[in-house]
């Protein structure tokens, strides 16, 4: 009979802890998905500095001193079937070489917002808003008296609806067929004459007089294609990379390009390398050309354009 009792006691502790288990990886379950659910943010920030100072130096030379500004920040949120994810980009670089007058090196404004509800696997229904501009305005130097740029001059606005597909939070590919694009160019002297796409002004071919004025936006319709990489490459080395298509259907052989790449380098907690990228090319926009390479502008045409920025300062990542 003792023995009797002692099995069924035991037989009842193994179905308790059973039981118990059981519950607990259902909670573990619903923690887990509850970890994956939320927001996620972060970003990275970097301040870089450089002068340069000299006296009675003979091989000749000029003091400098320029600093650059990067800000890339993201807020995303997940929450069952939906996801919602903001980045925001800046960057801001000044230059004062010699004698001469603060010249701008760096200015950008780049904000997108997407929003997607689960279709299948890692497919999601999707739409999506960016915008684009500087902050100042912006001379096709040595000549600083004419504006080439300014804030909202030019700016693009974009919408798109499409497929959004994440496999991970390293990668995501955004396809829209349905897309506008609208170039604004919020300076009536560019407009004019027909900067960055827009139709320019009327005048009168005998007099001069100024018939009508030019547009200051511009409508496009078509195809859009938004690339996104992220990760840490190595143990202190992040890389990110985007690239962006867009066709207008109306000239679908004329593909704008947006190819942007930043490497953070952290060399300790607050000291950091920076190397950013920018390759762009819009048939929209004309860039003055010197055909003769004697610092007069004879021209201009259509031109990839490229940017890189490095640098060397202060930098936090969160």
């Amino acid at each position: 009979m003792k023995k009797i009792l002692i099995a069924i006691t035991l037989l009842a502790t193994i179905g308790n802890i059973s039981a118990q288990t059981t519950e607990a990886e259902k909670n573990l379950k619903a923690q887990s998905k509850d970890t994956l659910d939320g927001w996620k943010v972060g970003g990275i920030a970097s301040l870089n500095l450089t002068q340069t100072s000299l006296t009675n130096w003979s091989a000749g030379g000029q003091n400098s001193v320029s600093a650059t500004g990067i800000l890339s920040l993201f807020a995303n949120l997940k929450k069952g079937k939906s996801t919602w994810d903001n980045s925001l980009d800046l960057a801001y670089g000044l230059l004062q070489q010699g004698s001469e007058d603060v010249r701008k090196t760096d200015d950008k404004i780049d904000f997108t917002s997407k929003y997607g509800q689960k279709a299948f696997k890692n497919w999601y229904y999707a739409g999506l808003i960016n915008f684009k501009s500087q902050m100042t305005a912006g001379y096709n130097y040595p000549d600083d008296s004419t504006k080439i740029s300014n804030f909202l001059a030019p700016g693009y606005l974009l919408g798109a609806i499409g497929m959004d597909y994440k496999p991970n939070d390293i990668f995501t590919l955004f396809i829209s067929p349905l897309t506008m694009k609208m170039t604004i160019v919020n300076d009536q002297n560019l407009a004019d004459i027909g900067a960055y796409g827009v139709d320019p002004a009327e005048f009168d071919l005998v007099t001069g007089t100024l018939i009508k004025n030019g547009l200051t936006t511009r409508t496009e319709y078509g195809g859009y294609l938004r690339v996104l990489f992220k990760k840490d490459v190595m143990k202190n080395i992040n890389l990110q990379s985007k690239l962006e298509l867009f066709s207008n259907y109306e000239e679908a052989t004329h593909v704008d390009v947006n190819w942007e790449v930043l490497i953070a380098m952290k060399v300790n907690k607050y000291i950091s390398a920076t190397i950013s990228t920018q390759l762009l090319y819009d048939h929209d926009i004309d860039i003055a050309l010197d055909r003769n390479n004697d610092g007069i502008i004879d021209g201009s045409g259509k031109r990839v354009q490229f940017k890189e920025v490095l640098g060397i300062g202060i930098a936090y990542k969160f």
